[in-house]
């Protein structure tokens, strides 16, 4: 018998559940599939959100030869063979075969070069799917040939709908008499993952006689996954929830739990460069300036370990690990961002200033862009007081030092130079 997310598994646009920004009625990727002319594209998004079945939806909808590979497994040999075999499918009448490659991050660069002929030449449309930022993943020769749409994780109400959809018209699951009467557990253990969501409610199904009443809740849900860890868990992926364990170890400056959950990693399988990747965010959104030189000790480690490769990389990563978790905290950047973006939304498009605008031509000066402009090397200690910001924020301070030794230098030399604006 098929597994519960294959039984249920959407067939055309109208079934798909979320991504409406994307399939909406307005939704881009919904345009561009009912144009007919497919362009090569990466879907990215978090584990179980539906790319491999958004993938087969638009080969389906386009009637297109549909060839899947995965790159956990696939070789140069295999991509070339898949494109061998999309030639022999072409027919002159219609569009190209789909190429879907699950997870194409873990493509190496020959890899990807192996693919950019085909894609160019349009003998295939290629559809990646992938959980990292193809901008750090996908080389930029075959970035440059595909549209990236961006997948957003699931709603509460559309998880909620998914499994009630599923008890109600799985033609095993409605033959047993069974009541969503609570819901948070099997959110909580799914992680917003629709595979591993349907893995949870077929295992709480499997222990149902037909015709028993089962009323679903937390308890319920939390005592099965306790129980059956293994077969919850079918692929193993943990890595998400491992990986958040690793960086709050190293937000709380816990440097002994920092490495354990870094061997948890290490030990199961989890690729160097996914590991990096989040230390270089975590020196910048938990460390930041307190320590400045968290965020080059976790560039270099980045920058080594591809080098290097395992065994060795474990050492250095060891080290890094070490350094971020014993360094002085600050999210004082992160926190910066935040508000200068929520200011952005909130604001519009505010004018730049004259002074500050370029002048390139006579017509601009003029118009006086440019004019009052101070540069700041012609005054004593290069600093002169002057208004950066449009009128309409005047004064708006976005970045608060915190109280940690380095920015604290920080705040005695701005405060120095603005005064009243840090003097708070």
């Amino acid at each position: 018998m098929q597994p519960l997310a294959e039984r249920m598994r959407p067939q055309t646009i109208d079934d798909y559940i979320g991504q409406s920004h994307l399939l909406g009625e307005k939704g881009v990727l919904r345009q561009v599939i009912e144009s007919g002319q497919l362009p090569s594209f990466i879907l990215w998004g978090p584990p179980g959100v539906g790319k491999t079945t958004l993938a087969l939806i638009v080969a389906q909808t386009l009637k297109r030869p549909f060839i899947q590979l995965s790159a956990i497994n696939a070789g140069v040999k295999d991509i070339r063979e898949a494109i061998h075999k999309a030639e022999r499918q072409r027919f002159f009448d219609q569009g190209g075969p789909i190429l879907f490659i699950d997870e194409i991050h873990r493509f190496s660069k020959s890899q990807q070069d192996a693919l950019l002929g085909a894609v160019e030449k349009g003998t295939v449309s290629l559809i990646g799917a992938t959980t990292e930022n193809p901008s750090f993943e996908v080389n930029a020769a075959l970035l440059s040939r595909a549209q990236v749409y961006i997948l957003e994780p699931l709603r509460k109400e559309d998880l909620i709908y998914l499994v009630e959809k599923a008890i109600q018209e799985d033609e095993y699951l409605k033959k047993k008499n069974i009541h969503l009467e609570e819901n948070e557990a099997l959110l909580t253990f799914s992680g917003g993952d629709a595979r591993k969501l349907y893995n949870i409610l077929e295992l709480v199904a499997g222990t149902i006689r037909e015709g028993q009443e089962v009323r679903i809740t937390n308890e319920l849900v939390t005592q099965l996954i306790q129980q059956n860890i293994g077969r919850y868990d079918k692929s193993g992926d943990q890595h998400y929830d491992i990986a958040s364990a690793m960086i709050k170890s190293i937000r709380g400056s816990d440097p002994n739990a920092a490495v354990y959950w870094l061997a948890r990693m290490i030990e199961g399988g989890e690729e160097v460069k996914f590991i990096a990747r989040r230390l270089m965010i975590s020196a910048s959104e938990d460390i930041g300036l307190a320590n400045p030189n968290a965020l080059l000790m976790a560039t270099t480690a980045f920058q080594a370990v591809q080098a290097v490769g395992f065994p060795e990389a474990r050492i250095i990563l060891s080290q890094a690990v070490i350094y971020l978790a014993t360094s002085p905290k600050s999210n004082a950047a992160y926190l910066a961002i935040n508000e200068a973006q929520q200011t952005v939304r909130k604001t519009g498009n505010l004018s730049v200033p004259l002074p500050l605008r370029n002048a390139p031509t006579q017509l601009m000066k003029n118009l006086n862009y440019g004019d009052g402009y101070k540069y700041a090397h012609d005054f004593p200690g290069n600093f002169v007081d002057q208004e950066f910001l449009p009128k309409e924020i005047k004064g708006k301070a976005f970045y608060q030092p915190q109280k940690n030794l380095s920015e604290l230098k920080i705040l005695e030399r701005i405060t120095k130079w603005w005064k009243e604006k840090y003097s708070s």
